[in-house]
């Protein structure tokens, strides 16, 4: 009898929560929508608030501001990317095929991710960068661990993994924001550009 009580605090806690994941839910696919309609520069918080249908109150429970929603997304976006990106490692034969299918697969991740602001906004206008949010050093982190397993079973020459990390995550997210600036969006000329860059660089690096 004295679980049975239980049941009914149990299963109102467990509809809160489920309240809060579908209200951070609509928050953010609202805030991805009036983005990707009327750029980031000029949407408001208001603005995505009117598209969840929330109460602005709700909103505010919440998040702060509209940077927080936009740094909210680059969580979300990288937390689903990065099963992705494992699979790359997974299936790459060397150091030259991981960095390709990785970039191949995060430039395909971002136009896909951006398709109604691509759609929408005027060609050349830039999207900001997010901040280093929990999930997107977790994806550095990945990639940094993926480069150190696929060179040392090439036998490669030592090199500085923080930096070389930091330099293709760089060329890949530079190369992807002017990637979507263009009409139409080619993910294949940015890879190629990309990948090539890198690896006329590598073997100019100094060694450990």
């Amino acid at each position: 009898m004295t679980n049975i009580a239980y049941l009914p605090v149990r299963n109102t806690a467990g509809k809160r929560e489920r309240t809060k994941v579908a209200n951070r839910q609509a928050i953010l696919d609202a805030a991805r929508e009036v983005f990707g309609e009327l750029g980031y520069e000029t949407a408001t918080v208001r603005d995505i608030i009117r598209r969840t249908g929330l109460a602005s109150g709700t909103f505010y429970n919440y998040y702060r501001s509209k940077e927080e929603v936009f740094d909210a997304l680059a969580d979300d976006g990288a937390r689903r990317f990065r099963p992705i990106l494992r699979a790359q490692f997974e299936q790459a034969a060397d150091f030259e095929s991981f960095l390709r299918g990785a970039i191949q697969a995060y430039f395909d991740f971002l136009a896909k991710e951006h398709e109604s602001w691509r759609m929408n906004r005027p060609a050349g206008e830039t999207f900001p960068h997010a901040r280093s949010t929990p999930e997107v050093v977790a994806v550095f982190d990945e990639v940094r661990e993926a480069f150190d397993k696929v060179l040392e079973r090439e036998h490669a020459p030592k090199v500085d993994l923080d930096y070389l990390t930091a330099a293709c995550i760089a060329v890949a997210r530079e190369v992807g924001d002017k990637m979507l600036e263009r009409r139409p969006v080619d993910t294949q000329a940015a890879t190629d550009f990309a990948v090539k860059l890198i690896l006329g660089g590598l073997p100019a690096l100094p060694r450990l």
